[in-house]
């Protein structure tokens, strides 16, 4: 039940009528984090479903892209996202994604200071791909946080 006013259960948007400028701010934002990015959808979705997993936010991990299948995602590709580290369904490239994703969400500094990884991940991404990636976990931790922290929308199943 939503902490912030009286939602359904299935409703992901109507919250953002408690701040209306903000609200349309935010859905600008994630509407160019998924229309605007660079990254391949692929490696897009791959760092998406690890934050959500790290939110442990129930609408991120439901939520799908209706191109997905089209670019070689199906529901394996999501049911093994917590075990990104070792599941051979995922590239070099998208672990990597998954490996920010998951830094980014859970050890910021640590992700910051690991010049292993940094150089690892210069091998898959210029610093424009970095960028997109580091902007579209941005998004998605302090979206899917919100959610889950004001249990909103949390039977969604979202399809982009």
């Amino acid at each position: 039940m939503s902490r912030i006013g009286d939602f359904a259960d299935d409703d992901v948007s109507a919250f953002a009528v408690k701040s209306p400028d903000l609200g349309t701010a935010m859905a600008k934002f994630s509407n160019a984090v998924y229309t605007k990015n660079r990254l391949p959808m692929r490696v897009r979705e791959a760092a998406r479903i690890v934050i959500a997993y790290a939110n442990e936010c129930v609408v991120c991990q439901n939520t799908r892209d209706s191109e997905g299948e089209a670019n070689g995602i199906d529901e394996e590709f999501y049911d093994y996202a917590t075990q990104w580290r070792t599941w051979p369904g995922y590239s070099d490239t998208e672990r990597i994604a998954m490996e920010f994703a998951h830094r980014f969400a859970t050890d910021h500094t640590g992700l910051r200071d690991d010049e292993d990884f940094w150089e690892r991940a210069s091998v898959h991404f210029d610093d424009e791909m970095l960028t997109d990636l580091a902007i579209s976990c941005a998004m998605w931790v302090g979206m899917g946080r919100m959610l889950r922290t004001l249990d909103i929308g949390q039977s969604c199943k979202i399809t982009l």
